[in-house]
């Protein structure tokens, strides 16, 4: 069995966004089981077998730099933000580009049912940098997903407003790898003052 951990796999924690409907709240600082949401989401990318995880940072930045234990992480700031979660994508595929990864797997911080299970089947499912991946929910697609080295120009470069790869998914459905992922996570977003009923 190969270890996971020997993979050039980065994951990629994309944690920029400001929490409009949570009253300007930055979904990296709500608080998960006492800690800062990003500092969850980044350890559950490490433990599900990423050695690697770059963390994109945006709405109040400072304040997670300083709050949240982030020190293995490779934080990158998206200035760009408040554009969409596009933006952050880009971000992050752009700071990884130069580096060994041969692949990205893309965690969003608001999403705290996705365990390190899922990012272990899904990191499962590289097998070189053309490798196109997706978590599924009931054979719905959803995160994380894995996008090899290949795919990042054709992501970043269709990665717009709120989208993220979307549209690039779209795109390319026959070429996804969908991994059920249904009996050991739950998709939901922490998006509205009723979903922090969500957070431990």
């Amino acid at each position: 069995m190969t270890d996971s951990r020997a993979l050039p796999v980065a994951g990629l924690l994309l944690a920029a966004g400001g929490g409009r409907r949570l009253g300007g709240r930055p979904k990296a600082l709500l608080p998960q089981r006492g800690r800062p949401l990003v500092e969850h989401a980044a350890g559950v990318l490490r433990a599900g077998g990423c050695a690697r995880v770059h963390v994109v940072l945006g709405a109040r930045a400072a304040d997670v730099r300083e709050r949240a234990a982030l020190d293995e992480c490779v934080l990158v700031e998206n200035p760009d933000w408040a554009e969409g979660m596009g933006s952050s994508l880009r971000a992050g595929l752009d700071s990884l580009a130069g580096t060994d990864a041969r692949a990205a797997l893309v965690l969003l911080v608001d999403q705290p049912g996705i365990g390190p299970e899922a990012v272990a089947r899904v990191l499962g499912a590289y097998r070189d940098p053309s490798s196109l991946a997706s978590a599924a929910y009931d054979g719905v697609r959803g995160h994380p997903v894995l996008f090899g080295a290949d795919h990042w120009a054709g992501v970043a470069a269709t990665a717009t407003g709120d989208r993220g790869a979307r549209a690039y998914l779209k795109e390319h459905a026959a070429s996804v790898a969908l991994v059920e992922c249904g009996d050991v996570a739950q998709p939901y977003d922490i998006d509205t003052e009723a979903d922090l009923a969500h957070l431990e």
